[in-house]
């Protein structure tokens, strides 16, 4: 049986699968919370590895790709070359994954091993969506331009949708959100990414955990301006601010506010602004399309948490959206009553899958 190793590194996070890619199924998996690169992660993934039979590639999630990794690339000295230039760009998650990529390289030298960015969907975006208002002469020097993230994620829910709504990938129109640690927005025309809430970084867009999402830059000027250092204002957009800022320090997951909302009005507070943002972000997407075919809820609080999906939906009737979903299926599929005018749609997220089928393709 071959088998295709899979490689999730997160900001604080690793996820690893063997993966039979036949019937694309997992056959064993570690979860390590803690850095990627830490010796508790390398202790996981030899133990995963002692199970590993036939191993055929290894596919490793790359957060951010940068201008110069657009697609499923395997490994050699250019492709590693530009996935470093990225780093500085998402810093919370390409440095680790990348010390990561050259331990399992040498664990593993006689195996090809292919870099899957997250932004590799997005990389087709149209000019309009992925160009900021800033001097050209800045956008040309940096590269500035709109990324976009959880690619990896938005390509399987794309294709998950399709099978619901029996319909092809490249025929849809649909607005999409992962929401989980990280959140974003995205809107889809004929199989195509046209606009994402995520920007040049994972920061930028709606609310997260403990990331910010987007707030007035002129009021970051004003914060360095008035006492607050880079690296204090750094740490506190990035993991101290999202759910967890907004709840008083409570906490950054969605459960937990859920559980407190009856008695903390803090929480209660963070939920609501959580959902107006995403909701915000959904219908500003929408733009981006000539029809709604459908909206697609992923991620880990997208597809196990349905409070916030009611919360979100509830404001949305001017997309055609129902305001009353019905009770989420086993699997994927539809958690919108029947006749709905923009059918809603849950689907489980699976990255490692994905990853499974980026890097066999890119081989």
């Amino acid at each position: 049986m071959s088998t295709v190793l899979t490689v999730n590194a997160g900001s604080n996070s690793l996820k690893a699968h063997l993966v039979d890619p036949g019937p694309e199924e997992v056959l064993d998996s570690v979860d390590v919370e803690g850095p990627a690169d830490s010796d508790e992660a390398r202790h996981a993934l030899d133990d995963l590895l002692r199970g590993a039979d036939d191993l055929v590639a290894v596919g490793h999630r790359l957060v951010h790709g940068g201008p110069d990794l657009r697609a499923a690339t395997p490994v050699d000295d250019a492709a590693l070359t530009a996935a470093r230039r990225a780093g500085e760009l998402a810093p919370l998650h390409v440095p680790s994954a990348l010390r990561l990529l050259e331990v399992l390289r040498e664990r593993l030298p006689d195996v090809p091993h292919v870099l899957c960015p997250d932004t590799a969907f997005h990389a087709d975006l149209p000019e309009v969506a992925a160009t900021y208002p800033l001097p050209a002469e800045w956008r040309e020097r940096h590269a500035l331009r709109r990324y976009g993230f959880h690619g990896l994620s938005y390509r399987w829910a794309l294709d998950r949708a399709a099978a619901v709504l029996d319909r092809p990938a490249d025929r849809l129109s649909v607005v999409m959100t992962h929401l989980g640690g990280g959140c974003s927005v995205c809107a889809v025309r004929e199989g195509r990414s046209v606009d994402t809430s995520m920007g040049f970084t994972p920061l930028e867009g709606v609310p997260m955990s403990k990331r910010s999402g987007t707030v007035d830059p002129g009021m970051l000027l004003w914060l360095l301006r008035n006492g607050l250092d880079l690296d204090t204002l750094e740490h506190g957009l990035n993991h101290e601010s999202g759910l967890l800022g907004l709840s008083g320090g409570r906490s950054g997951d969605t459960r937990d506010l859920v559980a407190a909302a009856g008695e903390d009005p803090a929480a209660v507070l963070a939920l609501r602004v959580f959902a107006h943002r995403v909701r915000r972000e959904l219908a500003a997407a929408a733009t981006s399309l000539d029809r709604l075919d459908a909206l697609v809820f992923t991620g880990e609080i997208g597809w196990d948490q349905p409070e916030v999906r009611a919360d979100v939906v509830a404001g949305l009737s001017l997309l055609g959206v129902p305001g009353d979903l019905v009770a989420a299926p086993d699997g994927d599929g539809l958690v919108s009553p029947p006749g709905a005018a923009v059918p809603v749609l849950v689907v489980r997220p699976r990255e490692e899958l994905q990853l499974c089928r980026d890097t066999l393709s890119a081989l």
